[in-house]
């Protein structure tokens, strides 16, 4: 695949929806790379904008960098051209720069930078930490706002100014007041993206916000009505969008909130309840238990 410029790349991911594909781990945990190129392709073929390779429902967090590296490299080799696809960077600064700097040389389109380590920082800090990743690397950079990097309106725009290759900023805090200002500070200069988890709870009044696109995790498994919910909410169509949230998106909510970390375990019971199993997620997160399992496959089934 060819690399797209910063600006190509920004273009692209706000023209539709974003899959963050699951990571595939087979029962010992290791990472099984046929499996997860066989759904990299299936899902780049499904229409979508973008995809996020080892993102945070792809358990980020749960790989060596050697894992990441080896990840993208088979993300990269299965993404239909004209797709762009993105890396993951993070933790401390130093390793954040390794990432990124690999990931241009796997053949990513930009990079996604996650929040770092345990430890707060201040906003100057985040400034140095997001500067140093964009001066690594020709790639378009989007940073993720969540956790302990909440980038305030004002850090933003001195990034923007410094940085002409950061291109989106990722919204997974849900604070309005503070998107609403980032927006009308920065204008078009970003491209939006909603990163909450089920980001289509939040997506028709995000877009209202100019947030023209959001990560969609259930795309994995269920992609045509994840499309189909996207092409409500672009059409502001209420109606659909309501019956869509009551048939699905809402009691999948309530299951995923029944246990810190299943926002990416549900994920995967989602594919397996679609007859695509990718494995089990990787401690800290746990599986779903049975008994939610059961709960789950008949929301799965009936928008299959």
């Amino acid at each position: 695949m060819s690399q797209h410029a910063p600006d190509e790349t920004a273009r692209l991911l706000g023209s539709g929806l974003l899959s963050f594909p699951v990571t595939h781990f087979r029962d010992d945990l290791s990472f099984d790379e046929d499996a997860y190129r066989a759904n990299v392709a299936r899902l780049g073929h499904e229409g979508v904008a973008g995809l996020f390779a080892a993102g945070g429902t792809g358990e980020f967090f749960s790989l060596t960098a050697a894992e990441v590296g080896r990840v993208v490299r088979a993300a990269a080799a299965e993404t239909p051209d004209g797709v762009p696809l993105i890396a993951p960077a993070g933790y401390g600064t130093a390793t954040a720069v390794e990432m990124a700097r690999d990931a241009e040389r796997a053949g990513a389109d930009g990079i996604l930078l996650f929040p770092p380590y345990l430890t707060e920082a201040p906003q100057d800090g985040l400034v140095a930490h997001v500067r140093a990743v964009c001066e690594a690397t020709g790639l378009g950079v989007t940073v993720y706002s969540r956790s302990n990097a909440v980038y305030q309106d004002g850090t933003v725009a001195r990034l923007a100014e410094a940085c002409p290759n950061l291109v989106g900023f990722k919204d997974g805090v849900g604070d309005l007041e503070l998107m609403t200002r980032i927006r009308s500070r920065l204008g078009d200069r970003l491209v939006y993206i909603g990163g909450l988890p089920t980001a289509e709870t939040f997506a028709l009044p995000y877009l209202e916000m100019g947030v023209t696109t959001y990560s969609s995790a259930i795309f994995n498994f269920v992609p045509e009505f994840a499309l189909g919910f996207y092409k409500a909410v672009r059409a502001r169509d209420r109606d659909e969008v309501r019956r869509r949230l009551d048939g699905f998106v809402l009691p999948y909510c309530e299951i995923r909130n029944r246990c810190k970390g299943y926002a990416v375990s549900i994920v995967k019971a989602g594919m397996r309840a679609a007859g695509r199993p990718a494995g089990p997620v990787r401690p800290p997160l746990t599986d779903l238990t049975a008994a939610e399992f059961a709960d789950l496959t008949p929301l799965v089934e009936k928008v299959l």
